[in-house]
């Protein structure tokens, strides 16, 4: 198994991508700690079936945007585990509005649970990757971060910020044995993107969009993130791979 005996942290880890994350670890042999916020029997139905793998696995409640959360849950990875590899940073929300009407709370929201977390939550593993001289992050941003988007300029300023977080934090880890990537994707079929699925308008204007013109199942992406957390990707650092059907393109 290609992540046997790691151990890491998923946040945003109960549903949608984070919870296949989280369950692709598992298969390859990871123990994970599962971070949510709101839905708790979500979360600890991941973990059972983590835990039907033969894996161990741990939800933890936690707002990755406080700094007192983001601390106890890279702590309580260790506390359990020994010791941190991987770290996902995958928690989000959207919070949809034009620019012209978008509230100040509406702003903050996005960028702290998207930037702010990861921040937070980097910065508490970071010591640890550093004191054991190894260390896997992936961040997760959108192809809204990188080309835009109309109604969520909140969410598209914290996911391209995550692009130029991932490579000041390769510049300053590298030198530690810490790799550091960020993963794009496009249209997911996640309770987030419900919308996108539902309304024949949209759904008939985003597949256009798409190269492979369907939507993403979050077990399409998985794999992606299997490899960036395995010892096979660790001379790759700094990067952006796009996972999007070829959104990014068009």
């Amino acid at each position: 198994m290609r992540l046997e005996g790691k151990k890491a942290v998923v946040t945003g880890g109960g549903r949608g991508v984070g919870r296949a994350i989280s369950l692709a670890f598992g298969r390859e042999g990871a123990d994970v700690i599962i971070n949510y916020v709101r839905n708790d029997e979500a979360a600890k139905e991941a973990v059972s079936k983590l835990r039907e793998m033969g894996r161990d696995g741990l939800a933890v409640k936690a707002n990755v945007a406080v700094k007192e959360d983001a601390e106890r849950l890279i702590g309580t990875c260790v506390d359990r585990f020994g010791r941190i590899d991987i770290l996902v940073n995958n928690a989000g929300v959207s919070k949809p509005a034009m620019l012209h009407k978008m509230t100040e709370q509406q702003w903050d929201e996005v960028v702290d649970i998207h930037l702010k977390g990861a921040f937070l939550c980097t910065q508490a593993a970071s010591r640890h990757f550093v004191e054991q001289n190894y260390g896997k992050i992936i961040n997760v941003t959108s192809v809204a971060g990188i080309v835009g988007t109309t109604g969520q300029i909140n969410y598209a300023a914290a996911k391209g910020g995550l692009i130029s977080f991932t490579k000041s934090c390769t510049r300053e880890l590298a030198r530690y044995n810490v790799t550091a990537n960020v993963i794009s994707l496009g249209i997911v079929l996640t309770d987030m993107t419900k919308k996108l699925q539902e309304d024949p308008k949209l759904r008939e204007i985003y597949l256009r969009r798409i190269l492979l013109n369907r939507y993403a199942e979050p077990e399409d992406i998985a794999p992606a993130f299997v490899f960036l957390a395995s010892d096979e990707s660790n001379y790759i650092t700094g990067q952006l791979l796009c996972v999007d059907g070829g959104y990014g393109l068009t």
